[in-house]
């Protein structure tokens, strides 16, 4: 998806480091190949061994600083461009310096010698990159879980979008779960319109790390949902955020459903990018399902990044701005949960389940 933001850049924000980010989809990942990304401010240099794993480090040598992607990768090591230092890339350890003489080599143990490498696991498409707390160390333990989609049968379907955003993490995800801008920003006949606008009731409990949508029968004025009438089932939807940048939604229809699972990641302190991947078994034996929903799901993220570019305009002057009750309540609650991990203190937001009422 094209970005059309350069040059329009909101303020920037603290970023939520010592979880799990998704960098790549990992089809682009081939053995022997590298490629680049930016997390959270970090240079990332990404890959495949010849063996299948994927790896994540930083795009850095740490002899005189020149990014690796600039050397070479032959499937094992990793080869510094500058002075031919090679790291074995998954740990990041130093396995050759070949400017030392043999009696260097007997006095240096090179194998003392890392590189800065991250965990890098694959989930549901994406090669996931675990970016550390500052000062956290080489060695690191007691990792949280990948996130993962949730999947309810063993056959299904699936697609994922991407777009890249002009304005900082915050504004993204708050964007991301704001219940009150769909009539507006996602007028169209297949989703809903203006004169749609109704009083809508939800029920909201705490989770750790964040806070759910309860179960409950989805939208009426959203044309998607209606489809799965003819299921004859009751539906229903789930809806989670969870720390650091996720959005979880689960539809279930009798033996029937849909997810998906939203991210907004920090690509800088003030830019993001949004990635969705979904699965579903709801119309298995449709023709073409899968395009037609990407080609949909596409148009509906496009209309979220186009508002965030029109809103990066505004936001360059930083001014000061307002959440409301109830439909930004969930904004505040990410604040505030936000500003609990960054102090490592503080009491969740929700108390108890809370029940919001808005229009949309």
């Amino acid at each position: 998806m094209d970005d059309r933001s350069t040059g329009i850049l909101g303020p920037p924000t603290e970023l939520l480091f010592g979880d799990w980010y998704p960098a790549v989809r990992a089809q682009t990942l081939r053995a022997g190949k590298m490629t680049t990304t930016t997390l959270l401010g970090i240079p990332v240099l990404l890959g495949r061994k010849s063996d299948g794993r994927v790896f994540a480090m930083r795009d850095l040598c740490p002899h005189r600083g020149i990014p690796l992607s600039a050397g070479w990768f032959d499937g094992e090591t990793v080869q510094c461009k500058y002075h031919g230092w090679r790291f074995e890339p998954c740990g990041g350890q130093c396995v050759e310096i070949p400017s030392l003489t043999q009696i260097q080599n007997e006095s240096l143990d090179v194998t003392k010698i890392y590189a800065a490498a991250f965990p890098c696991e694959e989930r549901d498409g994406y090669a996931w990159v675990y970016i550390p707390p500052v000062g956290a160390g080489r060695i690191m333990s007691n990792l949280p879980p990948v996130p993962e989609l949730p999947k309810f049968s063993a056959k299904f379907r699936g697609a994922h979008l991407v777009a890249d955003l002009p304005c900082n993490v915050d504004h993204g995800i708050i964007g991301l779960m704001d219940p009150a801008h769909g009539p507006f920003v996602h007028q169209a006949w297949w989703w809903r319109s203006k004169a749609s606008i109704h009083e809508k009731e939800k029920h909201f409990e705490p989770i750790p790390e964040g806070f759910r949508m309860s179960a409950h029968a989805p939208s009426g004025n959203s044309a998607p949902y209606k489809l799965l009438g003819v299921y004859g089932e009751p539906i229903t939807t789930t809806i989670d955020f969870l720390l650091p940048n996720r959005r979880i939604e689960t539809i279930r229809c009798g033996e029937k459903w849909f997810s998906s699972l939203t991210t907004v990641t920090p690509v800088t302190a003030s830019t993001c990018r949004i990635d969705v991947v979904a699965a579903w078994n709801v119309f298995y034996a449709v023709p073409f399902v899968t395009s037609i929903a990407t080609f949909f799901g596409g148009r509906f993220v496009r209309q979220d990044q186009e508002t965030m570019i029109e809103q990066a305009q505004g936001l360059r002057s930083n001014p000061s701005l307002m959440l409301i009750d109830d439909a930004d309540k969930p904004a505040k609650w990410y604040f505030a949960l936000k500003q609990a991990r960054l102090k490592g203190s503080g009491e969740h937001p929700l108390s108890g389940p809370v029940v919001l009422r808005w229009r949309s």
